[in-house]
This record gives structure tokens, sequence and C-alpha cells, in this order.
């Protein structure tokens, strides 16, 4: 073939493909890829986590330690770091909590894995003994289940704010004993007859800023944070008409020429446009509406002859709290500006204008029996301390929901890791196949949380991590670290406990990844769409 003609996966691919396959191109350069991100995420986990500035593609500002904000904003690329953060946006989903642990975990079993296959072991020996301990992790992790955590009270607010202390204070750490009581009061409020119906978008967050975090509160019913249109600033009983456009006079599809000879012509015209919206405002003052909310501006006109009939207007532009507003009063938003019919209608039992910290807010408040929407009302000084804040709130709501599915509960602080640990290397010395190294490597692994947590806390982590193993040795089975005194302690002394369902969960995602990961022995990347890339900047002139 004298023409050069390419052979092979060449002949068969477009020009521009990439194609790496083998251990030291594919499986090393993957596990590489994801112990970086690990390596990322790892120094933000526990309560002294450090805080990471991110920078996003629209070039917001985040300040934050929590790993699944993190790993959302950075846009990763490579696909076996994308599998990683799969699972931990799985995690984020499924519970709301812990999604630091599955980066961190997946990243120390990938990090073991590669001592494994760099001394001769075959990459399925590895995955099949990463399955195993799975598989052997979690039953043994049902017998660390505190005794009676299963009964819990899910009313009952103090319990509930004891419960869900673990995941707060991994978030804001000195915080929980101000936040978990508003969380779980907020909670409590919006909770239905049967708890697994529990829904999480009907607990909401406020950010104003000014004062601090300790005037905080949690108001029932929906917080909106804008002024009322008109002169009418609070009704109470009232019916509400929504509708999702603006409140304002239509105007025609086409261009349209409209030909006045005289002034009585075009008096009549106006007056005639007058007319026909009296017309609407008034149907909708007689279908019973005390209430008018718009989806966005009101016209003059229209605004006049609302502060006639003597009726309140609200504007709101996000759809999401246009439908949650609806869903609070049992209203439908309507898409035609007319007169609504009695079933579309809603109810509100207060509507008010209130003053918080010099910012103007409208308070709707519901009796039990209408939709339940609770608002947790946060202060800070800074919108970085209320984001964070508003995260470590959304972790508690999401803790409270996992709760009302299964309120069993671990020992926090690295117990249920470092016991793991040690009844799988057990467990591990008693296969007889190649499994048993990567078994004990799994085990090994578990490590990983103490060790991260004495690091951020500026302990020496060698030492924790072996007295944490002669604690657990000497039977003390629920000895994790107290980052005060870096020495083993019973953290359920101080309330502080670890959901079951989150570490099971957890372990589950982290290790189907790691497998996933480890199975892949070549990546092949077709040439990707569109035409040529930008220039990247820096020889350019200046205008």
């Amino acid at each position: 073939m004298s023409g050069g003609m390419p052979y092979g996966l060449q002949a068969m691919l477009k020009e521009g493909h990439q194609h790496m396959s083998g251990m030291e191109e594919a499986v090393f350069r993957n596990i590489e890829a994801c112990k970086q991100l690990s390596m990322i995420t790892k120094t933000s986990m526990g309560p002294n986590g450090m805080n990471k500035m991110v920078i996003n593609h629209l070039e917001k500002l985040f300040v934050t330690s929590d790993a699944s904000t993190i790993v959302n904003e950075l846009e990763i690329q490579h696909p076996a770091a994308r599998l990683i953060v799969l699972a931990s946006q799985a995690q984020e989903q499924e519970i709301g909590d812990a999604t630091n642990f599955v980066l961190a975990f997946a990243g120390e079993l990938l990090s073991n894995a590669e001592s494994l296959l760099r001394d001769g072991v075959h990459t399925s020996e590895v995955a099949d003994g990463y399955s195993k301990a799975a598989v052997k992790a979690l039953q043994i992790l049902e017998t660390l289940i505190i005794k009676d955590s299963g009964k819990l009270d899910i009313r009952d607010k103090q319990a509930v704010a004891q419960r869900i202390r673990g995941a707060v204070s991994s978030k804001q750490y000195g915080f929980e004993d101000l936040l978990c009581p508003l969380i779980a009061q907020a909670c409590i409020d919006v909770c239905p007859k049967n708890p697994n119906n529990f829904n999480v978008d009907n607990v909401r967050v406020i950010k104003i800023t000014g004062s601090g975090a300790y005037n905080s509160s949690v108001v029932k019913g929906i917080v909106i944070k804008r002024d009322t249109e008109g002169t009418v600033k609070g009704v109470s009983d009232a019916k509400v008409a929504v509708f999702a456009q603006g409140v304002d006079t239509s105007s025609t599809e086409t261009k349209g020429t409209v030909l006045i000879k005289n002034a009585e012509e075009l008096q009549s015209y106006s007056q005639g446009e007058e007319d026909r919206m009296e017309q609407v405002i008034k149907a909708i003052a007689d279908s019973g509406a005390k209430v008018v909310v718009a989806g966005s501006a009101y016209g003059e006109m229209a605004m006049h002859f609302i502060e006639k009939y003597g009726m309140m207007a609200l504007r709101l532009p996000s759809k999401f709290d246009m439908r949650r507003f609806c869903r609070a009063t049992g209203a439908t938003a309507l898409v035609k500006l007319a007169a609504p019919q009695p079933d579309e209608l809603g109810f509100a039992k207060s509507l008010a204008l209130e003053e918080i910290g010099g910012t103007n807010v409208v308070v709707l408040q519901q009796d039990a029996s209408q939709g339940q929407v609770s608002t947790v009302v946060l202060r800070a000084s800074t919108d970085n301390t209320l984001d964070d804040l508003e995260r470590a709130i959304d972790d508690g709501v999401n803790a409270y929901k996992a709760l009302c599915r299964d309120s069993r509960m671990l020992p926090a602080g690295g117990a249920p890791e470092i016991e793991l640990c040690q009844q799988l290397q057990k467990y591990g010395r008693k296969e007889t196949g190649l499994d048993q190294y990567a078994i004990a490597k799994y085990a090994e692994s578990l490590e990983v949380v103490p060790r991260i947590i004495a690091e951020n806390s500026g302990l020496n982590a060698t030492d924790v991590v072996s007295s944490l193993h002669a604690a657990h040795a000497n039977g003390q089975q629920t000895a994790g670290l107290d980052i005060e005194t870096g020495q083993p302690k019973d953290l359920a002394e101080d309330g502080i406990l670890d959901l079951y369902s989150a570490k099971w969960w957890a372990l589950k995602l982290a290790t189907d990844a790691v497998v996933t990961v480890l199975r892949v022995d070549q990546i092949i990347m077709s040439k990707q769409a569109g035409g040529p890339k930008p220039r990247q900047g820096g020889n350019d002139d200046e205008d």
C-alpha cells in the first residue's frame, strides 16, 4: 500500500480521536485523576475542615467547605473523576450528607489499589476483593448501630435537634446549638401525618444581611423578600388570584396602525382601553379575591384600578417562588388575564408586610389545614456567611428527611471506620485467594476518616489513629476522635452521632464507583464536535 493508508484503530476512527490503553496510560491515569480530586476536597472534611475559594465560569465567588458545592462548581472534565463526582452527587440526592466521605474514601481506595496493581495483582482481583469487602463491611456496620436509636419521636423538637447535631456541626462547628433547634422547629412544622412523605422543599431559607446569626428565626409560612406593589400592606382570611404573566393591557401580536381623525376619537380610544382594564380588574375583585399575584410587572393603569378596588398587589418574578406560593395557598397560576373561577382561587390566612433588619418582606402565614411551608429567616453580616449557614441548614433538613425514613444512628468521630477496619482485617486473613490483599487494603482505606479529621484539627494523625486502634482493641467499640483533646472518646455523650443510612449509602456508592474505575482498561475519545477553539488571550492588543 504505497498510499500510506492507516491501519488498525487509526483506520476505524475519525482523525483527531484519542486512544489510551494499558496500565500506565489508562488505569494509572484514571487513578491519578481521582486521587487529585480527592486531595482537593479532603482538607474540607470534619468540623475543622478548611474552606475553598472557588470562582466558577460565571465569575461567581464561593467560599465554602461543602464538598458537593465544590465539585459541582469545578466542572470536572476527566471521565474517571466524573464517575466519583456522580457517586458523590448520588449521595447528595439520596441523603444530603457525607458527600466528602464518598470522595475521600474513593480516593484512598484507588490510591491503595495502585500499590497492589504495581505489585502485580490483576485489576479484576482488586475489584472483586473490594466488592467482597464492601458486602462484609455493610454487614458489620449493622452490628455497630447504637442500641434503641431506631426509636425516635420525629415530632419531638429536642430529640430531633440532638440527632441532627452531627450533620450540622461538621459544616458549621460552633453554631450547632443555634441552628439545630431552628432546623428541628422548621421541619416539625411541615412534617406530614406520614413522616415518610416529608418534602425538603417545604422548608425554605431566606437570607437577610445585617445583625448576627443569633437573631435568626423560624416563620411558619412563606417569607418573600420584596415589598408589595400598592398601598395595601396587609390582609387576612383573603382569597388570592395568581397570574403567571404581568397584569397590564394586552398588545396585539402583529403591528397595527390606528388612524385617528379628531380629538374625540383619541379620547374615546384611550377611554376604551381604560374601560377594558377596569372591567377585568372589577371581575377579579367580584370573584372575591383580595390579593393579586403576578409573575411580572403591573401596568400603571392596572395598578390604579387594583388600588381603586382595595386589593393587595404582589409581584413574584421567580417561577419557583410562584410554585411554592401556589402550593401554600392552593391557588392555580392562570396564564390569561381574566376573572378566576372559584376553584382557581387560593386562600391566605394572613399576608402582611413586615420589616426585618431594614429589609421589607411579605410574610404569608397559614393555619394547619392549609399547605404547609416553613421558612428559616437567616441573619448574618456577609453574603458568604449566609450562604455557608444555608448549606448547613440544607444538611440538617436532609438529615431530618433521612431520620423520617430510618432513625438508626452510629457513633461519630471515625469510630465505625476503625471498628470496620479491625473486623475486615480479621476477615481478610481468613481468605485464601489474592482477594485477601484487596480486603486488607480496603480495611486500611477506612482509616482515612479519623486521619483527615485529625490532620484538619492540627493533631498528629499517626498518634490519633494508633490510639483509636488501641481503644477499639480494648473493646471500646464506640470510641471516636474528640477534636478538642485529641483523645479517643464516645462522642454520643456530647450528643454527636452519625446517620446509619448516610454511612451505608456512602460506603456502597464509593465502592461501586471505584470498582467501575478499576475495570476500565481503555479510554477512546472521539474528536470533539464544533469549530476551532477561540485563541487564548495574552498576545492580543489591549484595544
